[in-house]
């Protein structure tokens, strides 16, 4: 069967996969349903209207973004209920992954009506294929908080993680992302970074994490576009000795205050004080010990 025999099905949302540069990579399955749908959700309809139009399509749209889902989920569930034919895209990519969609596939799966996935391009697949690090595990975490300290945070809970992660980041913030990786996973670390992917300036390349901030810093070019870091999990060793860390310091914190525990559980796992005074803060010091609870140097 071709895309274009492939018959629409009453009360479905087909959630549709669209270009994330090259206009080349939207599926003529994709095409073909996107031209006979009743009405298409796009988290930008001026965005999804200019690419629809370069395909010669005109269909009615509706904003389906984060500041309104909730809201309009309900009255697109009602459409399908009646036996409209509603296509989901985002505005680049597989609608979902980092981007609006999820309460309206919820409430379409909760009211028992039919979904159907049209596959196609996807910046996270993409990024692992030409990355050159483990794909048999990875974990996707998205975009990293805006915040530097939380996005510090964020990272530090990550460092211990084995599997290939994968991050989004914005241009304005890609270096103090970079500076952050090598801060929190350790400057070896090996991290692939893709840059406008598909697009006319694509671009990615794979080095330690603490060669990527002096790298990006070389040319304000390197800083422009949207950007995808792949980057290496941790050693299996390092992560067994992370978990012993924390088990230690759980122990230790039941008696001393976090700075004495850090500096016990360096004593007894051989890693370094700071680190594990950070651990402990986060392990549930609510308060400051009797000597104001601070690191060893």
């Amino acid at each position: 069967m071709t895309a274009s025999e492939e018959p629409l099905l009453p009360g479905c949302l087909y959630v549709v996969a669209t270009p994330i540069g090259n206009l080349g990579d939207l599926s003529p399955r994709a095409l073909s349903l996107l031209s006979r749908v009743d009405l298409i959700c796009a988290e930008d309809t001026r965005t999804s209207g200019q690419l629809l139009a370069a395909f010669g399509l005109h269909k009615p749209m509706v904003a389906l973004h984060d500041h309104n889902e909730d809201r309009v989920a309900a009255r697109l569930v009602a459409d399908l209920g009646a036996g409209k034919t509603l296509a989901l895209i985002s505005d680049a990519g597989t609608p979902l992954v980092s981007d609006p969609g999820y309460a309206l596939v919820k409430a379409v799966r909760e009211a028992g009506l039919e979904l159907r996935a049209i596959p196609g391009p996807s910046a996270l697949i993409a990024a692992l294929s030409v990355a050159g690090l483990p794909t048999d595990e990875f974990s996707f975490a998205g975009f990293l908080p805006a915040r530097a300290s939380a996005r510090r945070e964020r990272l530090r809970l990550l460092a211990a993680e084995t599997r290939t992660l994968v991050f989004y980041e914005a241009p304005h913030r890609i270096v103090e992302c970079a500076e952050d990786l090598a801060t929190e996973f350790g400057p070896g670390r090996m991290v692939c970074l893709a840059r406008e992917l598909t697009k006319r300036f694509e671009q990615s390349l794979r080095l330690p994490a603490g060669e990527l901030a002096a790298w990006l810093r070389a040319d304000d070019n390197r800083q422009r576009g949207e950007f995808v870091l792949v980057v290496a999990g941790a050693p299996a060793t390092e992560s067994r000795a992370s978990l012993s860390a924390e088990r230690t310091l759980k122990v230790l914190l039941a008696e001393l205050s976090p700075s004495r525990a850090a500096r016990v559980a360096a004593e007894l796992t051989g890693l370094k004080r700071k680190p594990l005074y950070e651990l402990a803060l986060q392990l549930g010091a609510a308060e400051p010990g009797p000597e104001g609870d601070q690191p060893d140097n």
